[in-house]
């Protein structure tokens, strides 16, 4: 395949899955990340099953400079970028807005949409560059508009990333530059699970949805990464839990029992217990 992919927030959780899954296509990669040692974990991990196919930088996707440097990296690394996948995102815990802390709810708005802004921002410039590309955003609880108890804060951060998304077509006109938009769906990650306390009775009620609707990283990774890899079309969405299958889970639900949860802390024993 031999395509130039960037994902940011590709150390952990979904982006680090995708990754996975495109450098088993035959895809080059550049990781993104915060945090250095885990960046040069993954990097390593990734390097030694996929040799000259892996690269990576630091970068804080709140800031449009790291990013045009993100942006440029890629471009020497890689030769061109095919596609570029703004995934890093924040959450909260699932608590009334009054209750959420004040710098928390600006960090997550940073991350999620500033940051979105600004990786498009900066994914565009270069495309127009070269006359071509994929850009892909990432949707989430609140990109259609639903609301629920103690998700505020998320989901206008991703309601945000909607209109972004159908914006930016606008200024990719006659550019060569196309749009998408990935939605993975319930995946159980560290995003969805620091959303929730473990001991409470709203995990118990939420753990049987979750475990009905929800999958692992590494059954929908793959699955995006051939998707993205086969997109064609401007304004695509790329799905995984559409509306029918949605549908089938519930159906079948007492004649299947599933724990996506299993290895991580939220199947951990509890103490005393």
């Amino acid at each position: 395949m031999d395509r130039g992919v960037v994902i940011t927030g590709s150390t952990r959780g979904i982006g680090r899955g995708l990754a996975e899954a495109f450098l088993e296509r035959g895809c080059k990669v550049m990781l993104c990340g915060r945090d250095e040692d885990r960046l040069l974990e993954t990097m390593d991990a990734f390097s030694a099953k996929h040799p000259g196919r892996v690269a990576g930088q630091i970068c804080d996707v709140t800031n449009g400079v790291q990013l045009d440097n993100l942006w440029q990296a890629a471009a020497t690394h890689l030769g061109s970028v095919d596609v570029w996948i703004n995934n890093a995102g924040a959450g909260l815990p699932r608590k009334p807005l009054p209750e959420q802390d004040a710098d928390a709810i600006r960090d997550l708005i940073n991350v999620n949409v500033t940051g979105t802004l600004l990786g498009c921002r900066a994914a565009l410039k270069g495309m127009r560059g070269q006359g071509k590309g994929f850009i892909f955003n990432m949707e989430g609880f609140g990109s259609n508009g639903m609301t629920a108890p103690g998700m505020a804060a998320y989901g206008a951060s991703k309601s945000a990333i909607s209109y972004l998304t159908k914006a930016l077509r606008d200024d990719a006109k006659d550019s060569g530059v196309k749009i998408g938009v990935i939605s993975p769906g319930i995946v159980a990650t560290d995003l969805l699970l620091d959303g929730y306390d473990f001991e409470s009775a709203e995990w118990k009620k939420a753990k049987r949805i979750l475990n009905i609707l929800g999958d692992r990283v590494e059954t929908v990774a793959p699955w995006i990464a051939g998707e993205v890899l086969k997109a064609e079309k401007d304004g695509i969405r790329i799905a995984w839990l559409t509306g029918g299958k949605a549908a089938s889970r519930f159906a079948t639900s007492p004649f299947r029992r599933r724990n996506i949860f299993a290895g991580t802390r939220a199947d951990a024993p509890k103490s005393g217990k």
